[in-house]
């Protein structure tokens, strides 16, 4: 089940296929580097109960994967435009509190 704009209503309904399909909808395709950010972004989720905006999506990232790969830059190659939204939709997560 899912709202309108393909972000799950219930979190355990996740799975990296779901996220595939979803990311061919918005031209990505999903490799092992996207399922890393995405775990992470579902791990921040168990956490603390809200998705991660950017920051917080950042700091995530770096913590697990190291610097590189926490940069919003490197985000922003695998998730075009938006990424701490477009990782929420693919994760199967709710959109972070500040995202448009």
């Amino acid at each position: 089940m899912s709202d309108d704009n393909n972000y799950l209503a219930k979190l355990p309904q996740w799975t990296p296929e779901h996220a595939a399909a979803l990311g061919l909808e918005q031209n990505i395709k999903i490799i092992d580097e996207h399922v890393e950010v995405l775990l992470l972004a579902r791990d921040f989720y168990k956490d603390y109960g809200f998705s991660p905006s950017m920051r917080p999506l950042c700091k995530t990232v770096t913590a697990a994967l190291g610097v590189n790969k926490g940069r919003s830059i490197y985000l922003n190659q695998l998730f075009p435009g938006s990424p701490a939204k477009i990782v929420a939709q693919l994760a199967g997560l709710p959109r972070p509190k500040n995202c448009l």
